[in-house]
């Protein structure tokens, strides 16, 4: 009788100890960050936490600093996802086609997104260097004005986002080129049959079949992008003038800088309510499209 209970439920008792570590591993952090975040405290052992119930959150939402944050977050975000959208599928269906060379391009693109993201700083830290730095010696080569990019509170952001485009366009091209290998073959066939073009056939065919792969992947890069973090310190550490610092900066500095972990507390936690909610939204319409397909 225990032989036959125990053989029934083998995959729950062999995995049931890696899911409890998971699960530990994940709620202990959050729920103890949830409790800091209504404390003040200071990290000192001879000054115990300090119970303020909201003031933390207060605090945030009436601190200047904090609502930069939140826009530098949302304008790098946007814009640097949408790029990385349009580029990778763009790339992924160049990169299917038969071609000379093509397994030789392929490992050369996908080079940035396996380098280190704080070396890749520091190297793109040399190419944006004003005096000497490639950039500026491109642009003047083509009769532009020299740039400050990361020295400049208009320019840094735009500089940031073309790292990270330039990092992660090929995770998004390569999850794109998986889908497209899977699509069929037969509305492509009948497509050819009624003289439909290249352009014709990728806009009726090849995107709307793609939809839910590319909303995967847009949805795996929303969460990166938003806790974006090694890139942006290792070049700027969220200046000049605090221009690139973002709410994973904002927390890191209030946390380990100032000392204040009750504050960056708070501010992990809204920040955590930000992700989740942006990915459920993600969730939510990849089920409306695979519905309607």
């Amino acid at each position: 009788m225990q032989y036959n209970w125990f053989d029934r439920n083998l995959k729950w008792i062999y995995t049931l100890p890696a899911v409890v570590f998971v699960l530990i591993m994940m709620l202990f952090p959050i729920i103890y960050t949830v409790r800091i975040s209504f404390f003040e405290w200071s990290m000192s052992a001879t000054t115990p936490p300090k119970w303020v119930g909201l003031s933390n959150y207060m605090a945030l939402l009436n601190d200047g600093r904090f609502w930069h944050a939140v826009w530098a977050t949302f304008y790098f975000t946007i814009v640097a996802l949408v790029i990385q959208v349009v580029l990778g599928v763009a790339i992924a269906v160049l990169l299917s086609r038969q071609f000379r060379g093509k397994n030789l391009v392929k490992t050369v693109f996908l080079l940035p997104m396996v380098a280190t993201p704080v070396a890749m700083g520091l190297v793109w830290m040399l190419i944006y260097e004003p005096t000497i730095g490639a950039a500026n010696m491109m642009l003047k080569s083509l009769g532009f004005k020299p740039l400050l990019w990361l020295a400049s509170t208009s320019e840094v952001i735009p500089s940031l986002i073309i790292v990270d485009v330039w990092q992660w366009t090929p995770m998004i091209s390569l999850i794109v080129m998986a889908g497209i290998a899977t699509l069929p073959s037969d509305p492509y066939e009948a497509a050819d049959v009624d003289g439909a073009n290249a352009w014709t056939k990728f806009t009726h065919i090849t995107l709307p079949l793609l939809r839910p792969t590319i909303l995967v992947a847009a949805m795996l890069r929303l969460i990166d992008v938003l806790k974006t973090f090694d890139i942006i310190y290792a070049t700027t550490q969220g200046g000049p003038n605090f221009a690139s610092e973002t709410l994973n900066l904002y927390g890191y500095v209030l946390g380990f800088q100032y000392f204040k972990l009750g504050m960056a507390s708070a501010l992990l936690v809204l920040f955590f309510a930000l992700v989740l909610g942006l990915t459920l939204f993600m969730i939510w319409m990849r089920k409306r499209l695979e519905a309607a397909a």
